[in-house]
């Protein structure tokens, strides 16, 4: 990444241009890292678009920042090698780490390298005198700014997170999500790898038929007050008031909810593309409804 690259990504996430110079010739410090991932989670979606169309999507970090720059975004390996290479060339100390993430109702998965997750260091402070963060724009409806990488019970928004030692990463670090989350939690490992390490994996939770993010067009963006989920055609708020859900159920409302509550500009989704992507979701949207109106009553 050059300074321009980074003046563009940093004028993305709202800073002025007096604000992108400060951040660019600044001294890193955890009131600034701070700033920085919550501005990337509140305005880089977390979404999962290209799937339904069986479009691939690289893992190089060049592209990846490029993609962002046109206003898409992405989910954990690519949000997070982005923000990473921004950091980077701000001046911190990042380091990439294996985690695994557990959904609800399933056994944790250890450091199986289905999630990215990022450390800063050597940003103390009198409560995180070791100076070490977790940093992670890829957790969905998780993190709205940084953790102190220390055990502890933490409170963002409407939503209270749990760090701990791993039971299933030895040396590792577990983090427990809200109830009212979208997952159970997320083990990781303390020791470092690279984004090369986690290709085999993206290139499963990306094409393979069974996964998640094929199944689920999936749009996603953190705000101070909760969090903005968009799940086929269903969109769920959830606040401190509690979780209140609309259905976008024609093409023009789930267009215009991914452009004006998301922030993604499809610029790179020609009409035919569009007009598939709508079809495969309003199609899995009805099967749901009538699998649950079928559904017997318990």
């Amino acid at each position: 990444m050059n300074d321009w690259e980074a003046r563009d990504y940093l004028t993305l996430l709202g800073f002025d241009s007096d604000g992108s110079a400060g951040l660019l010739t600044g001294t890193p410090s955890p009131e600034t890292l701070a700033a920085v991932h919550r501005a990337h989670v509140e305005r880089v979606p977390y979404e999962t678009l290209d799937f339904q169309l069986g479009r691939t999507v690289t893992l190089d970090v060049e592209e990846l920042v490029r993609r962002i720059l046109a206003g898409r975004g992405g989910y954990c390996f690519m949000l997070n090698s982005a923000l990473a290479a921004l950091l980077t060339h701000l001046g911190y100390r990042v380091r990439l780490h294996r985690g695994g993430v557990q959904g609800r109702g399933q056994e944790a998965v250890g450091a199986n390298g289905n999630h990215l997750a990022l450390t800063v260091h050597d940003l103390p402070t009198p409560q995180v005198p070791g100076g070490v963060w977790l940093v992670d724009a890829g957790l969905g409806d998780a993190l709205h700014e940084p953790l102190p990488l220390v055990p502890g019970v933490y409170r963002q928004g409407p939503f209270g997170y749990r760090l701990r030692p791993s039971p299933t990463v030895p040396g590792g670090l577990r983090f427990d999500h809200d109830p009212a989350g979208s997952f159970e939690g997320m083990d990781f490992s303390l020791d470092t790898t690279t984004v090369d390490s986690f290709s085999d994996m993206h290139h499963h939770l990306s094409t393979d038929p069974e996964s998640g993010f094929v199944r689920t067009a999936t749009a996603q963006r953190r705000h101070a007050d909760g969090i903005d989920v968009l799940r086929g055609c269903v969109l769920r708020r959830t606040t401190a008031d509690g979780v209140h859900e609309t259905v976008a159920a024609t093409r023009k409302t789930w267009f215009s909810l991914l452009t004006d509550t998301f922030g993604l500009h499809l610029a790179d989704l020609a009409p035919a593309d569009r007009e598939r992507l709508w079809t495969t979701v309003i199609g899995s949207h009805e099967r749901w409804v009538h699998g649950r109106e079928g559904a017997p009553v318990p």
